[in-house]
């Protein structure tokens, strides 16, 4: 296998420049850049840049694969919206992430090695598109990724078998979780168990109303501060105000869910769920074979009253397909035999059926392919 290798990069919070462009298009002569995105495949060499470094100066996400089963997927989040202490809590476990702070902002790298992965053709991957509102979501609040990469710390077994989930659930998936989940390789078995909890932690109906009574209690000082950074042009400014809101919000709606599942209890449901699965596969497998095998009689009934009607000339018919000498006549001679064997059985005459049979081998003794088919028929 040829080696070939995808780096993609995208800018969200604030597009690339002229400058910017350039400066970017010094590093591959190949590489499609726009106002905001990078993105080029190597099949020989490799990128000159430094992922890195591309993502501390200009870029927001950046996704890599490789055909030998490397990955990474890099995410650059503000710093003043992300609870460092609730992310750290996550991510300790895991060998596959790093979290670094890089001015302003911290940079979540997630990687994964030796994974077989069916690659796509062409040089757009689809996968960046995919995996980008993780981002959104991770500044909203929902911080379910993180819980897929402690189930990735449970699958490597970096998780001791009684350490308790890191949030109640994770159930229903968003598209882009899902797709986290196939990119990286995490078990879908484990997926579902994780997923059978909804990660829900208060009443939906409740929030906007509390929302609004928070927000009309902010002092004047707040709202003409955050309307001003509004008004200047400041990135993110809607995922801080529900950061805002959200802290404010979650000790008024935070309800117990029970006791957490621990590592152990997630694998042991994912068994079970893995057992179901394939006990279902099989059972839909034997229900085909058995419609098939079904459908096939039934065709096989209706040529044989054709060949019972035809009488002796499917037996004339045999001899000229036997006469034409190619595969394809041998193929026909031998299904028509095969279809004569069942007439006979269906009328008890398969004494004169192998006599006759008999006497078109001897006669045809010098054809090994013909007979070759009559063997495989059995």
């Amino acid at each position: 296998m040829s080696e070939y290798q995808y780096y993609e990069f995208q800018a969200v919070d604030r597009p690339l420049g002229s400058a910017d462009r350039q400066a970017l298009r010094d590093l591959s002569s190949r590489a499609r850049i726009t106002a905001t995105s990078f993105a080029n495949f190597y099949e020989w060499g490799d990128f000159k840049g430094d992922p890195d470094e591309l993502m501390e100066r200009w870029f927001d996400l950046h996704l890599y694969w490789a055909n030998w089963g490397s990955r990474r997927l890099m995410i650059k989040l503000p710093a003043r919206l992300v609870g460092r202490d609730r992310v750290d809590a996550f991510l300790g476990a895991t060998d596959d992430v790093m979290l670094r702070v890089a001015g302003e902002n911290i940079i979540i790298s997630i990687a994964r090695d030796e994974l077989e992965f069916e690659y796509p053709d062409g040089e757009d991957s689809g996968w960046l598109a995919a995996l980008a509102p993780l981002r959104a979501d991770l500044l909203a609040g929902d911080l379910r990724l993180f819980y897929l990469l402690w189930l990735m710390a449970v699958e490597t077994d970096a998780i001791e078998p009684e350490e308790p989930e890191p949030m109640p659930g994770i159930g229903p998936l968003t598209e882009a979780l899902e797709a986290f989940a196939e990119f990286f390789g995490i078990g879908r078995d484990l997926i579902q168990a994780a997923a059978e909890r909804s990660a829900t932690t208060g009443p939906d109906g409740a929030a906007p109303e509390i929302a609004r009574r928070l927000v009309a209690a902010m002092s004047d000082f707040e709202k003409t501060s955050l309307l001003m950074r509004v008004f200047n042009g400041e990135p993110n400014m809607s995922a801080e105000l529900r950061a805002t809101i959200r802290a404010r919000l979650e000790p008024e709606t935070t309800i117990s869910l029970g006791p957490l599942r621990t590592a152990a209890d997630l694998q042991a449901r994912a068994e079970e769920i893995r057992l179901a699965r394939k006990r279902a596969e099989a059972e839909l497998a034997e229900a085909q074979r058995r419609s098939q095998a079904e459908a096939a009689e039934k065709a096989r009934d209706i040529r044989v009253e054709v060949l019972r009607q035809r009488g002796e000339n499917v037996w004339e018919e045999v001899e000229i397909e036997i006469g034409r000498r190619n595969p394809a006549g041998y193929d026909k001679a031998a299904a028509l035999l095969s279809d004569l064997l069942a007439l006979a059985e269906k009328q008890g005459s398969t004494e004169d059926f192998r006599l006759r049979l008999q006497s078109i081998r001897e006669r045809h003794a010098g054809k090994g392919r013909f007979l070759e088919r009559l063997v495989a028929l059995g």
